[in-house]
């Protein structure tokens, strides 16, 4: 069903968002700095964003926009101006083509992915779509269901924050579309084409992206993971309303209102150090936590892929399921990698010695089932150093149960 989202809700929609995100989708700090320019004036025509679900997605076309970059570089954005700018170009692209361009949608549960979406529909006058395409944020485009669905990614527009557009298209090899496997294929072309523009000291490590246009059809078959805005909307409002206070609050709250069979697969400790180098559009990193001799250790790149116990000697986490950091004690409890480490690369004051506490649950089942995307799962996990099978998160945890009785 409709509804709209106002100014007000736009904090607890980017804090559910960055929770759901795995430790990326953007950091908290960049949604937010969007998010308090939201005001009908000489830049925002309204202050309100219509929300509506895939099925009453009817009245045109929908593309997908995002940031695509490094968190870090991300923080300065104070207008979308790249990714609206995107998107004006599909409009004009398709208008040619007497097509109406209805909708925009997230790439992915993310603070800013999903502050991005509502922030450029408000400004160009379409509604967001509740569903995106993975239910966690992820760190390639072929992650996606909108590419294992086989949407054609052509064309993609890339545009810095100074209005220098790039289009990307790259030509079939037999018919005006190609086959199958070429559009599976092309996906990961477009990702190893933008990551070097982004690097580019124009672009600044970051530039707004729309691809995948969809028609109605389209968009059913592509977005089976759904009502991720809302779900994200109704955690935030929770956690401002003091309602969530542990982690155990947590996790009783995602099994029973998320359907999500989560768990802390940590004790809580104490965030000790942290490593990060920026470089490519992609912050990559670790961040470790200390909590009496045992060493947690998660490996990200943008986003959480690898967790590690060092009493383990296997992983305790293996992406593409989720794992995300809730911070005990008083003030903020919910942050992203990005919000963890400065930009000098030390750690958030704000943090402390509060107690820090690692929450995982499985990914949606589109993300764990042979194909593109658990494959381009299982390639960025090689990069990392992990060269195993994917094993799901209850198979771990019941190995490390295993060992330790």
């Amino acid at each position: 069903m409709a509804y709209e989202l106002r100014r007000e809700d736009l904090e607890p929609l980017l804090l559910g968002a960055a929770f759901f995100g795995s430790g990326g989708g953007g950091t908290i700090v960049s949604a937010r700095h969007l998010a308090e320019h939201f005001v009908k004036g000489d830049y925002y025509p309204t202050d309100t964003v219509k929300v509506v679900s895939v099925d009453e997605a009817t009245e045109g076309a929908a593309v997908m926009v995002a940031y695509l970059g490094a968190p870090e570089a991300i923080n300065s954005a104070t207008y979308p101006i790249g990714p609206v700018t995107a998107v004006q170009n599909f409009q004009k692209r398709l208008a040619s083509q007497s097509v109406k361009l209805a909708y925009v949608m997230p790439p992915e549960s993310g603070a800013l992915g999903f502050t991005v979406a509502a922030l450029v529909a408000a400004k160009l006058g379409l509604a967001v779509i509740d569903a995106d395409g993975a239910g966690r944020a992820v760190p390639s485009l072929p992650m996606l269901t909108f590419a294992a669905a086989e949407i054609d990614p052509r064309p993609a527009f890339l545009v810095s924050q100074g209005g220098l557009c790039v289009e990307l298209d790259v030509t079939p090899r037999n018919d005006s579309n190609g086959g199958p496997t070429h559009q599976r294929d092309v996906s990961a072309i477009v990702e190893q084409m933008m990551r070097p523009v982004v690097a580019d000291p124009e672009f600044g490590q970051f530039g707004g992206l729309a691809m995948w246009v969809m028609n109605a059809g389209d968009i059913g078959r592509a977005t089976p993971i759904r009502g991720t805005l809302k779900r994200a909307l109704e955690l935030g409002r929770t956690v401002r309303a003091g309602q969530i206070g542990s982690a155990q609050q947590m996790i009783d709250y995602l099994t029973e209102r998320c359907d999500l069979a989560a768990r802390a697969i940590s004790t809580p400790g104490e965030l000790v150090s942290a490593e990060v180098d920026t470089s490519g559009g992609f912050d990559v990193g670790k961040i470790r936590i200390q909590a009496g001799q045992r060493t947690y250790t998660v490996i990200y790149q943008n986003e959480s892929l690898l967790a590690w116990d060092s009493a383990c000697p296997q992983p305790i986490v293996l992406a593409p399921d989720s794992v995300a950091y809730f911070v005990g004690g008083e003030g903020q409890s919910i942050f992203s990698n990005g919000d963890l480490v400065n930009d000098d690369g030390s750690l958030n004051p704000a943090i402390g010695k509060r107690p820090v506490t690692l929450i995982a649950w499985r990914a949606e089942a589109e993300l764990r089932k042979p194909g593109l995307i658990l494959d381009s799962f299982m390639e960025q996990l090689n990069k990392l150093g992990y060269l195993g099978p994917y094993v799901p998160l209850e198979s771990l945890q019941s190995a490390r149960k295993g060992e330790a009785s």
